[in-house]
């Protein structure tokens, strides 16, 4: 249907409104589907398609395949670079706002031509046609309703005067809604950059939080082996200390049950003369082997091993502390390090002293 062809002549405002639906390359209206550009204006989708190829001859294969690169071509209306990825014009944006308005304009414009003999008719005066308006009770009526009807004593306008006004009047709440739903268009727009732009900068600094925090699991791993080994080291000091006194006492106890047996073969000797061959230099081992049992001890306490222990009560409270702070906060931090390593060096030199 031309819709061009069923425009209220005479400069009727819904041209104006025409206007802003007629799209730049094929001078029709916009056939749905309509895409939008990044610079908010708009074509229809086989009209963008047309002028991406134009503008790009390679970026579809012989077998009809799309290329994984994308293309580029300039908006017809203001010469702003359109830069696509490799879905070419369907990545982009449908302007469902622009299409509804379509619709509805296409209906008013298939109900605004009125065929003969089915002009509304007054129902108080069923052979009279309304023509003419009330301003006062605002409905249309028939001159016989002004004449001797219940609007004798109200104002009234042609109805084509008022059906002009109020034309012109949705003209412009249309126009205002398109130009308002584009800024709104622009507004979501940002605020997907936006969007995006925080989720970036959130996986930036989560990843910087991991990097610092791994760091500080491994100083904690590191410093955790260094004590482990130093009491592992003094362990072992210690268990070989005790061996080896096992070891000398449980020789001392060999020499010492040999002796007991040796003795006790010797008091079973019936002969006097036998047993005092012997029984001297007997008595005399034993005397010393007795004198011999003073080896080495342990000290009390010896196996304690208390001086290990650790106070990390400060340290597990600075990390409980931590917190995202301030670049003022990081530097008071610093400072107050720098003045305790200075206080440390200072008391050192004095003891030197």
């Amino acid at each position: 249907m031309d819709y061009k062809s069923s425009l209220i002549p005479d400069g009727n405002p819904m041209e104006n409104l025409e206007k802003q639906l007629i799209c730049p390359i094929c001078l029709e209206m916009f056939t749905k589907p309509v895409v939008i550009l990044p610079c908010q204006h708009n074509l229809c989708r086989k009209c963008a398609n047309d002028i991406f190829q134009a503008a790009n001859p390679y970026w579809t294969n012989r077998g009809g395949s799309v290329s994984m690169s994308g293309g580029r071509f300039r908006c017809p209306s203001c010469r702003h670079e359109v830069i696509m990825d490799r879905h070419g014009v369907y990545g982009l944006q449908r302007n469902l706002l622009v299409e509804n308005i379509i619709d509805i304009y296409k209906q008013e414009c298939s109900s605004r031509p009125l065929q003969k003999g089915s002009h509304p008719m007054c129902k108080e005066h069923e052979d009279e046609k309304i023509n003419i308006y009330c301003l006062t009770c605002e409905v249309p009526t028939c001159s016989m309703c002004k004449v001797f009807g219940a609007h004798q004593a109200c104002e009234v306008a042609p109805l084509q005067s008022v059906f002009q006004g109020q034309k012109t009047e949705l003209s412009n709440c249309i126009s205002m809604l398109v130009a308002g739903n584009d800024r709104i268009q622009t507004i979501i727009t940002q605020l997907e950059d936006s969007c995006r732009v925080t989720k970036e900068n959130s996986h930036q600094v989560k990843e910087e939080l991991s990097q610092k925090f791994d760091a500080l699991y491994a100083i904690l791993d590191e410093k955790k082996s260094e004590l482990l080994q130093r009491i592992t080291q003094e362990q072992e000091e210690k268990l070989g200390f005790i061996e080896a006194l096992i070891l000398q006492y449980r020789e001392q106890l060999e020499k010492s049950t040999k002796l007991v047996e040796t003795a006790i073969q010797s008091l079973d000797e019936p002969g006097g003369a036998t047993f005092l061959m012997s029984a001297k230099q007997l008595i005399k081992s034993i005397v010393e082997a007795s004198k011999g049992c003073q080896l080495g001890k342990t000290e009390q306490g010896f196996e304690n091993m208390d001086y290990f222990t650790l106070d990390l009560e400060h340290i597990a409270e600075a990390l409980k502390a931590i917190d995202f702070g301030t670049d003022e906060d990081e530097e008071e931090f610093i400072e107050d390090e720098e003045d305790q390593e200075g206080d440390v060096s200072t008391e050192g030199k004095e003891g030197h002293q």
